[in-house]
């Protein structure tokens, strides 16, 4: 299994690209997609019905770079319980 990486020329560097997937407490949902939405690296971030509350998609230079934008910048947002981290993958 390798993850998935993107080139981008114009800045040329590789980008990894991760889905987070996030339950929140109770009522919280929208104020931590919102929250989540404003940090940089994060392209998406929505709030959703079933298993999860939110689910997120970021990108990052580096596996190392989004394991950091996880723990540091996501996981620190007011009102969630736990997170799941799932980088995309071309197999």
């Amino acid at each position: 299994m390798t993850v998935a990486v993107t080139a981008l020329p114009e800045e040329g560097h590789v980008v990894v690209h991760a889905y987070i997937l996030i339950q929140t407490e109770v009522g919280k949902a929208a104020a931590v997609a919102a929250s989540i939405s404003e940090i940089a690296g994060v392209t998406k971030a929505e709030d959703v019905t079933g298993p999860y509350d939110v689910i997120v998609r970021a990108e990052a230079n580096t596996v190392d770079e989004l394991g950091r934008l996880v723990v540091a910048r996501v996981q620190s947002v007011d009102g969630i319980t736990r997170t799941l981290t799932c980088p995309v993958v071309n197999i």
